[in-house]
């Protein structure tokens, strides 16, 4: 029996998932600059789940009751579930490389087992405004009768940018991210309300390859 605990690269170790925790956040702090695609608001929130769980852990570290171990371990355990779901939507591909992925204690692509060299499948999708300063992004499969991403692959790499007029090259979609579920809020500021944002997805697999892009569609941002 294959043991899945083990094969994980985040520790269930409190102090170890401490350790492990700090460094990644402090490599995503040290770099978001010169990658530029993880909203600041998004490292804030992963920051709130740091500070939560090492309070909580901190209070373990000595002698302690059953209820403040159950509370570490929930802390824990919403930072863990935090950490899957950033690195799936803002580690896994490039800017962010092999290097900065074996520094931050992810495994990279050529560790998964998977058959796929090429993405064959093509990408449907609707994109619809949310609550204030966010648009939704709702995608699919093109053909199919459900919303599962393709089986053993990321996500869907998710292109955008808030233009004046419709772009000609996706190259003007300066803005990415990977979603690996759906629907995929994207986020906005005050002064990019009443203007109109443009999106494009293609799917990509476990070994980052990418398969080809969307049509380019559009929102109002409300």
């Amino acid at each position: 029996m294959i043991d899945k605990q083990r094969r994980d690269y985040i520790p269930q170790n409190a102090a170890q998932f401490a350790v492990f925790l700090r460094i990644l956040l402090e490599y995503v702090n040290a770099h978001k600059a010169a990658w530029g695609h993880i909203p600041q608001a998004v490292i804030d929130n992963m920051w709130v789940l740091h500070d939560d769980f090492a309070a909580a852990f901190e209070i373990t570290s000595g002698q302690h009751t059953p209820a403040q171990t159950l509370d570490r371990n929930e802390k824990q355990a919403a930072a863990t579930k935090g950490v899957r779901g950033f690195t799936n939507q803002y580690l896994r591909f490039a800017p962010v490389t092999n290097v900065d992925r074996l520094e931050m204690g992810i495994p990279n692509h050529d560790t998964v087992r998977t058959n796929h060299i090429e993405v064959n499948e093509l990408v449907e999708f609707l994109v619809n405004p949310g609550t204030i300063r966010q648009v939704l992004v709702d995608f699919w499969i093109k053909g199919a009768d459900h919303k599962a991403k393709p089986r053993d692959y990321d996500g869907a790499v998710i292109l955008w940018e808030v233009l004046d007029t419709p772009p000609t090259e996706y190259s003007e979609l300066t803005h990415h991210a990977m979603a690996s579920r759906t629907p995929f809020k994207l986020y906005f500021e005050e002064n990019e309300r009443r203007k109109q944002v443009y999106v494009a997805l293609a799917w990509q697999n476990a070994r980052g390859i990418r398969g080809a892009w969307s049509e380019i569609k559009s929102v109002y941002i409300t």
